[in-house]
């Protein structure tokens, strides 16, 4: 799959998140501040630099978190390769070859590791990215794209619950036959691809969702009213997004002694 609706994930995470009492972990953003002052930093302009080769790197990290957070908790266990106790999360049907940003994280990990050895853990290197991530996805910059073969059903075989103007264009690069442009990519927001905003919404309620995943947040359903109110408040989305992304990391992480902090964070030390 290529980058399967970051927005959706987003809004789920709203609808799900913001709605559950999760896991009380003991974490703060100024831990390493004292001791290890260089380790945010460190971890902020690698980011940019990685940022400056691909803007939608932001969007694929926030991503990453997201797919590492929602099975089993924050553990940064979706970095690691396979091995032989390991069946790794890289290679899960949702994450294969969609799941991207990998070398970013491990480009990271080193540079941190080379002033402060076993000190700084993986999962907090990826939190961080996606904070900063947040604040750029928040800019201008592609937020996401899809694969063909994610949506080549949705707009050939539905004739009820999508825009016949819509699916005609998104036909051109997308040819009905299986394995015939499976990898053509098409933004998953169609007004302002490039921006963050709420025009995602908009497009559902127009019936304009590139994945069925996404039009199903809008169809006669108990979340079509959620839905109208993101389309009609830019603030309560951005509110609600920004609340859904503390909770994220939230999400059962490993504090004190708990865990090993990884020296490289695709494999067991």
């Amino acid at each position: 799959m290529g980058f399967k609706s970051f927005c959706s994930c987003i809004f789920i995470a709203v609808l799900l998140i913001l709605s559950s009492t999760l896991c009380e972990a003991k974490l703060s953003p100024t831990f390493y501040d004292q001791t290890y002052p260089r380790a945010l930093s460190t971890i902020q302009k690698a980011f940019r630099r990685a940022m400056s080769h691909e803007r939608r790197m932001a969007a694929s990290l926030i991503r990453l978190h997201f797919h590492d957070c929602f099975v089993q908790g924050c553990d940064a266990s979706i970095l690691l390769d396979n091995s032989s106790t390991i069946q790794s999360k890289k290679n899960a049907p949702n994450n294969l070859n969609s799941v991207r940003g990998y070398e970013v994280i491990d480009n990271i990990k080193l540079k941190v590791e080379s002033m402060y050895p076993s000190v700084v853990s993986c999962v907090d290197i990826v939190a961080v990215i996606a904070i900063d991530s947040c604040v750029v996805c928040k800019g201008s910059h592609t937020i996401g794209q899809a694969r063909c073969l994610t949506f080549r059903d949705r707009i050939y075989n539905n004739g009820t619950n999508i825009d016949v103007g819509f699916a005609t264009t998104r036909r051109r690069r997308c040819p009905v036959q299986n394995g015939n442009g499976d990898a053509n990519l098409a933004p998953l927001e169609l007004v302002t691809p490039n921006s963050f905003d709420n025009n995602y919404f908009r497009n559902l309620i127009q019936k304009k969702g590139l994945l069925q995943f996404d039009q199903v947040l809008f169809s006669g359903g108990s979340t079509d009213t959620i839905v109208k109110e993101y389309n009609k408040s830019p603030k309560t989305f951005r509110s609600d997004f920004a609340s859904a992304m503390v909770k994220i990391g939230d999400i059962e992480p490993l504090t004190g002694s708990s865990g090993v902090i990884r020296k490289f964070c695709n494999f067991i030390n």
